[in-house]
């Protein structure tokens, strides 16, 4: 599962590593707490063009009455996508990319759960395989959502959580994203390949609150017991 993240790069950063065409997000803020609910920049393929488009972290199905089913559905287990009508409709042509610095987990240690917090080995940015859709109101209100792909967690991370995002290489970014003449089982099966070094730290309970959202959330703290990761 992933039910938080971070995401402190900004327009010109992300642009220039993802090949970004145009931007549809504006005033991207550092975020070192991002919670379900919340709005973030997702890149996603119109025509031959990556558009980074404003979406709600919970996907909401088009035929859903109201926006409050998107909290249950912020993950998608890659196992089972072809299997839930929420995904069926999307998994052949609704492909993103959701941008991230990592994202948190926690670990249940004698009875506590205490977080730790997940990213890439050289602190670059993990492009998490997504998928999205387009909600509108009864009043007319058009909202995109995502929701982020899970698998089974990398061996070293699988003493903190059992599920991990579905983190491309860089490689297979326009892979995913250009869905025209696409075999869904090979791309679901390629889901599975991917394997991206990752590293993590235990952090403070500093984050468990939505409300706080700096740099605190995601620094290291000392514990009687850590974990190594090699």
């Amino acid at each position: 599962m992933c039910g938080r993240s971070t995401l402190t790069k900004g327009i010109k950063s992300l642009s220039e590593n993802f090949s970004v065409d145009h931007w549809d997000f504006k005033n991207l803020k550092s975020n070192y707490n991002i919670f379900p609910g919340n709005f973030t920049p997702v890149l996603i393929k119109e025509k031959e063009i990556r558009v980074v488009k404003k979406m709600r972290w919970g996907l909401i199905p088009s035929w859903s009455k109201n926006i409050t089913i998107g909290n249950n559905m912020i993950n998608a287990r890659s196992e089972t996508l072809l299997e839930k009508p929420s995904f069926q409709n999307l998994i052949n042509q609704n492909h993103c990319i959701v941008f991230s610095d990592g994202y948190f987990e926690w670990k249940i240690e004698n009875g506590i759960k205490k977080p730790f917090y997940i990213h890439h080995h050289e602190k670059k940015t993990l492009p998490m395989a997504g998928l999205w859709t387009k909600w509108t109101s009864n009043n007319s209100e058009e909202i995109h959502s995502y929701t982020i792909i899970t698998t089974t967690a990398q061996k070293q991370l699988s003493s903190i959580h059992r599920r991990m995002p579905v983190i491309l290489n860089k490689d297979d970014i326009e892979d995913w994203l250009n869905t025209n003449n696409r075999r869904t089982s090979i791309t679901l099966e390629k889901l599975h390949q991917i394997n991206s070094r990752l590293n993590f730290h235990p952090v403070s309970s500093f984050v468990n609150s939505v409300k706080n959202n700096t740099k605190r959330c995601i620094q290291r703290v000392t514990r009687s017991e850590t974990i190594s990761l090699f």
